[in-house]
């Protein structure tokens, strides 16, 4: 698994080549004006969190680099209505294809059978991704510190608003977040796992949380597998979660959700 972020960044190049071969960016911003209204990703988080609610944001996932197959019995539509009934204040959709078997089309389909927003869970690499995110539906687009220079999170972040959608900016580091600080998204995803290496630690929040500042909504993700995890974030002051696997091994996702946050 060494370094599986270099291979997924490498591939995610020749990916986007493909597909500008496929549809234009020109064809791509006129599709934009018919894509549907955007939903407020980060509204939906910070309304949870004001009512006193863990904010989840729940994922769907069909595999991962580093566990493989998670969820063979794989069906967008049911999970994201799972979902919304278990109490989700947002969804996050894996559309990349080669290391996390998503689909394009599993984010149209888990968008269209509720109301919640969704995130577009990607490699973005290219302003021709934000382009294609609005168009699939996408309420709000990952940004990933490891995987971008200065110089393009501040010009993704940019155009992200431009076409309306949130901006969750995942960092792991000190680096990482002192890089994303003069970035003005409201959301600031702190990812236990190491994407180098994929090892889990909860530490890598707890570490850095102090580092947020107040104006930024600190999302926590991966790792959250039991009850005492959401205890251990709640008591330090993080009320907002994304969690994918430890639902996507369960018959009933949204019940999963609902069990691991009802304390």
């Amino acid at each position: 698994m060494h370094d599986v972020l270099k291979r997924i960044l490498a591939r995610k190049q020749e990916e986007v080549a493909e597909r500008r071969e496929r549809v234009s960016l020109f064809e791509l911003k006129a599709r934009v004006a018919s894509s549907p209204p955007v939903r407020g990703f980060a509204d939906a988080v910070e309304a949870k969190i004001v009512a006193g609610l863990p904010a989840v944001i729940a994922e769907i996932k069909k595999a991962s680099p580093s566990k493989g197959m998670i969820r063979p019995d794989f069906h967008p539509a049911e999970i994201a209505r799972s979902y919304e009934a278990g109490g989700a204040a947002c969804l996050s959709v894996l559309t990349d294809i080669d290391f996390f078997q998503g689909s394009d089309a599993y984010l149209r389909q888990a968008r269209a059978a509720c109301s919640l927003p969704v995130l577009r869970k990607d490699f973005i690499v290219d302003a021709y991704q934000l382009q294609e995110a609005r168009v699939l539906g996408a309420d709000c687009v990952l940004l990933i510190a490891a995987a971008l220079d200065d110089r393009q999170l501040s010009e993704f972040a940019f155009i992200a608003d431009e076409l309306g959608m949130d901006v969750l900016v995942e960092v792991h580091d000190l680096d990482e977040l002192e890089r994303s600080l003069p970035i003005p998204a409201r959301l600031l995803g702190i990812n236990n796992r190491n994407l180098r290496t994929f090892e889990v630690s909860l530490q890598a929040t707890l570490d850095l949380k102090a580092m947020v500042p107040n104006d930024r909504v600190l999302v926590t993700e991966s790792g959250i597998v039991a009850p005492a995890d959401v205890q251990l974030m709640r008591d330090a002051g993080v009320h907002a979660f994304l969690v994918g696997e430890a639902f996507m091994r369960q018959p009933d996702p949204g019940r999963a959700l609902s069990d691991l946050f009802a304390a």
